[in-house]
Parts: C-alpha cells; structure tokens; sequence
C-alpha cells in the first residue's frame, strides 16, 4: 500500500483556481501559495498569468494556476478566452491542470452554479470551495453541503479565504487522492438545474430578499435612484474636507514640532538641512494627508460592502452607453478614483476592443486619491473656511466640484471619441452590462478595518519609499551647487532644480505658474503627492529665516495670487498621469503610440484648461 502513495507523492500536483470574477479566487490563491508566487503574461496577450506553489502537509508539492475570471466557456473576452482553453487543455503554452479548483461565493450560488455546472461538463476531477462561507452564514444562508456534493457528485469544501487558517479544509482535501472526474448531462438546462439544487440545498432568508426588493424599487428607481447617488457622492466629498481636518491638524503640528526639535538637537549644516528642510518638510507634509485619504477609502469600502456600488452602475449605465463607453467601464473607472492602474487592467474584462480602448483612454481623468493631497493643500489655502446656506462648507463644494469635473471631462472625451468613430465609418456598437447585483448587508467591521489598514500601509510605504527617495533628490538638485559668497538671490536659485525651475517657467508663465511651481512638475510625474512634498522642500530652502519653520498653506497663501491656484487645480484635473500609469497603458494596449496619445491629450488638455483659468481669473481680479 506505501508503494503508490510514495509514487503519488512524488509527482508534484497540478491545480487551477477557476471561477467567476469577485469570487475571492485570488485572495485564496494568495493564502495558499503566500510569496511564492510569478506573474507574467501569457504570450500574445495582455492577460495575466499567475502561478505558485506551496508544500502539502504530506510534504506533496503543489502548482497552483489562478485562472483568470470567467462567467462562462462561452469566451466574450480574451480573460475567458484562456480560462476557457487551460480548463478544456486547448492552450498550446499550458499544460492542462490535474485538478479543478472552482471558487464559488457561497453568498451568491444563485449565479456561481451555472458556471460550476459548465465546468464539470469538461469531464476533469474538480473541488468546488465554497468562499465567503462566513459572510453566507452570518446573513442566515444555511448551504446543506453533504447534500449539494452528493448531488453533483464532487467534493465540496468551505474556504474563508481572508483569514489565516480559512483554506485548511481544502488543503487536507488536496492532500488526499484525487477525486475522479464528474459526470453532468450535456443535455440539461442548465437554468432549470441551478434552480432545482437551490431549492434542495440552499436555504436563503426570506426577509432578506423582501427587503432587497423594498429597497430596490427606490434606490434603482431612474429619478430617486440618480438623485440618492448624488447625495451620497456629495456628502462624502463634504465629510472629506471637514471630518478629516481636526486629525490633519494634529498631525501637521506634530511634524513641525517634530521637525523643529530635529533643527535643535542637530548641528548645522548640510545634515540638519537635509532633515530639516528635505525629509521632515517634504514627506512629512504629504503623511498629513492620511487622514482625508483613509476617511475617503471608509465611504467607498462602506459602500461596497453594502451592496451598492453595482446598483449605482446600473444606474449610471445608460449615461455611459451614451457617451460612448460600455456599461463594464463603470467598474474600471470607480477603480480608477483610487488609482488608475488597477482601473486600466480592469478594462481586461471589457470584450469589444475599441470600448476598452476608450476606457482606457479616459480612465486617468478619474480623480485618484493621490491628487487629493494637492487639493486639499490649495482649497485650504485660498478658498474661505465658510458655509453655504448655513450648512455646506465651502471648500467642500469646491473639491466636489473638482471630482466632478474629472467625470465630466471623461464623458467629454468619449463622447469625442464616438463621434470620431462614427464619421470614420466604424460602426458603434452598444452591449449591454452583465452585473452580480448582492444582497444588501451591514459592512462587516473587521472587513473595513483591513481595508483601511492595507490603504494606509500602501500610503506610508509609498511616502518611505517613493515619495522620500524624491524628496531627497529634490533637496540635492535644490542645494547644490551652492551659491557663492556675496550671491544676492536665495540660494536655491543658483541651485540646479532652481535653474530647471526658471528655464520652464518660460513653458509655463502663460498659465500662472511659478519657477517653484515648475521644479514640483517635475517629480510629481512619478506620483502625484510628490508634488506638495516638492512644494514643501522648495518653499522651505527659499523661505526667509524667519519663516524657515513654518508650514506650506501660509505660504503659499502669502505669495500665490489666487488664479495661480485656481490654474494649478485645473491643471491637476486633466494633467496626464504619473509616470507608472502610462506604463501600464503601453503594456495594455501593447502600443506606444496609443500612450503617446493619452499623455498627449492629457496635456494638451491640462494646458488648455489652466490657461482659460488663469487669464479669466486673472482679468477679474
């Protein structure tokens, strides 16, 4: 009997994760194989591939495939095109998987069974992991599990793929012999089949769904729908500016201080300023910020975790149709006002190419969260602390009136877009969204809680890594080569990032922006909140002695004309994206000349729009 165990044992095994997008399939696949994970693409493709491994209690090594999302075999676009082929072992670069693994929300089977039952007609050994198995039981959904896998003849395992040993069972289910292939009837429909095991297996709350019906007659409804988005958008725009600001206050005077001790305790010299003026001045400008972009991130996870945000795609998606976008390119775009690269791959899912074209095209007009740092610092600089009607702040209008800009300027251009396509002779086709509509639910705080927690690691780690690391090299090009004795001006400006500053305020003069302005420019390509960090080393090596140690909003509010500011908004609503999302539009489209194009217009529209800005400002002052 220890003979074809040790010989099965020696053969690594071979699985692929499968099953519908927002399933939790990557979240399992990354507790299951940790680090050890490649990603590339497949060849000829944008589309991602991503393989790990792990040991096996058994000591068995196992290869884990994450497959690409897919609602079905019935490929409608290049990610289900190869999940469709490495499933049927029709790759030509793959080898076909010695076990299917087919992720399922155990908090929606209603939609995930269908797939389930496509796969198994393939005829390969199969798991299926019911994830989320948490979440389904808190909301009263009773799952007969020995009943569902006697009736489809597999396994069937309960994951939880976010917590630590939540993929236990179906390790010791992999560690044992594979199971043999399923058999489905080719013949069934597989509608009055997924109907017919709900009714056996499932027990689903029937107050749940009334109260999903109730409250879908007025959240979808096409007048109070639209109008009850709205409200929420524009009091989470509010709530940003003013909610956040009492810890944003704290902060700033703790790193003044904190800079102001350091400035004590050192001697000075080159050190003290590079502490002083470069690290503390720079990065510890842009931390105050946290607290804006984390209370942002809490509305947005609320929301979706509360089922909304795919009924707000519904409603939004007739607008998009006729702009010219699809209904899949909500999702992107709402990624997009986190951060545009996420937003561009997950164009991935749109099936016409000239559609997800246009999304990825107009997706850097979205207002990601890196821009909210510069926003905040000239919205608090020059617009009044005061309410409107008694109740609005003002500021907070101004900062949803920029987000709103963002997604009308988007509109604007794929309708543009359309328009051009049209008067070539290409055809415009219009196809309708597919969407999980979830039941509705109270957010699990323990779920919000981790999100903030991976939002503020990702910021912290960008300001120790990236943004410091400018910062530093900013404080050098702006220190040296030193001025000499008896030099009139301010130091910086016989620095190298001072002559850089002063040789492109030529480009920009036009549109209000000054030499300090232009050496920002610069660096804040590589991430947006570098350019307050930038701001701050500048204004702090060019301030008097006197003002040596104070912050950047009086400041710059002492020295900036109000159209200046106004320019420097509206540069920031359509300036092209960071040097990292261009990036990723060449190796989408795997085209240059299609990321020339998008930073192109970008500028030109950035231009364009700072420079109406500035000189109507400027002839009304």
């Amino acid at each position: 009997m220890s003979a074809p165990a040790a010989t099965l044992w020696s053969v690594p095994l071979s699985i692929a994760l499968v099953g519908n997008p927002n399933c939790g399939k990557t979240a399992l696949f990354n507790r299951l194989t940790g680090s050890r994970q490649k990603v590339a693409n497949y060849a000829g493709v944008t589309v991602e591939r991503k393989e790990g491994r792990f040991i096996a209690p058994s000591g068995r090594l196992v290869r884990v495939l994450d497959l690409p999302g897919a609602y079905s075999l019935n490929a409608t676009s290049a990610d289900e095109a190869i999940t469709r082929d490495v499933c049927m072992g029709l790759h030509p670069a793959e080898q076909p998987p010695d076990l299917m693994v087919c992720v399922a929300d155990a908090t929606n089977l209603r939609l995930h069974l269908r797939f389930v039952l496509e796969l198994m007609r393939i005829g390969r050994p199969m798991v299926l992991a019911l994830n989320m198995s948490d979440a389904a039981a808190r909301r009263g959904i009773l799952i007969d599990r020995d009943k569902l896998a006697q009736r489809l003849g597999i396994p069937i395992v309960s994951t939880v793929a976010v917590q630590r040993n939540g993929v236990r069972e179906l390790i010791t289910q992999l560690d044992g012999a594979p199971p043999p292939a399923p058999s489905a009837p080719r013949d069934a429909n597989l509608h009055a089949e997924v109907r017919r095991l709900l009714a056996e297996c499932v027990s689903m709350p029937r107050h749940t769904a009334a109260i999903d019906d109730a409250l879908d007659r007025v959240v979808l409804h096409p007048v109070w729908g639209l109008l009850i988005l709205a409200v929420l958008m524009f009091f989470m725009f509010q709530a940003v500016f003013t909610g956040a600001r009492p810890f944003m206050l704290e902060i700033g005077n703790g790193m003044q201080a904190f800079g102001t001790w350091l400035g004590a305790a050192l001697p000075a010299g080159p050190l003290r300023s590079l502490v002083q003026d470069g690290i503390v001045a720079g990065a510890g400008t842009v931390i105050a910020f946290l607290p804006q972009i984390l209370l942002l991130f809490l509305f947005i996870l609320v929301l979706e975790e509360s089922g909304y945000l795919p009924r707000a795609a519904f409603l939004l998606d007739r607008m998009m149709v006729g702009a010219g976008l699809t209904g899949r390119s909500f999702i992107p775009l709402l990624s997009s006002f986190a951060c545009a690269i996420p937003g561009i791959m997950a164009t991935r899912t749109i099936q016409d190419r000239r559609d997800r074209l246009a999304t990825i095209l107009v997706a850097p007009l979205m207002t990601c969260s890196a821009r909210l740092p510069v926003y905040t610092l000239l919205i608090a600089a020059f617009i009044a602390d005061r309410k409107v009607w008694g109740v609005l702040s003002l500021q907070g209008l101004v900062l949803f009136g920029l987000y709103a800009a963002g997604i009308v300027a988007a509109l604007a251009v794929s309708y543009a877009m359309k328009l051009w396509r049209q008067r070539r002779g290409h055809a415009v086709e219009e196809h309708s969204l597919l969407l999980e509509l979830p039941s509705y639910r109270v957010p699990h705080a323990f779920d919000i809680a981790i999100g903030l927690w991976e939002r503020c690691w990702i910021f912290l780690r960008r300001v120790g890594t990236v943004i410091l690391s400018l910062t530093v090299v900013l404080w050098f090009l702006s220190s040296f080569p030193a001025a000499p004795a008896g030099y009139a001006g301010p130091a910086i400006d016989y620095s190298l990032a001072g002559r850089i500053g002063h040789a492109l305020q030529y480009v920009f003069a036009p549109i209000g922006f000054n030499w300090q302005i232009c050496i920002a420019l610069v660096p804040g390509l590589a991430a947006r909140e570098v350019a307050v960090s930038s701001l701050a080393t500048v204004y702090a090596l060019s301030a008097g002695a006197d003002q040596a140690a104070g912050q950047l909003q009086p400041l710059i509010a002492a020295q900036w004309p109000l159209a200046t500011a106004l320019s420097l908004l509206a540069w920031y609503v359509f300036a092209p994206q960071c040097l990292s999302t261009l990036a990723v539009i060449r190796r989408e489209t795997n085209s240059v000349k299609t990321m020339a194009i998008a930073a192109g217009y970008l500028f030109a529209l950035a231009y364009l729009a700072s420079l109406l800005t500035y000189q109507i400002a400027h002839a009304l002052a």
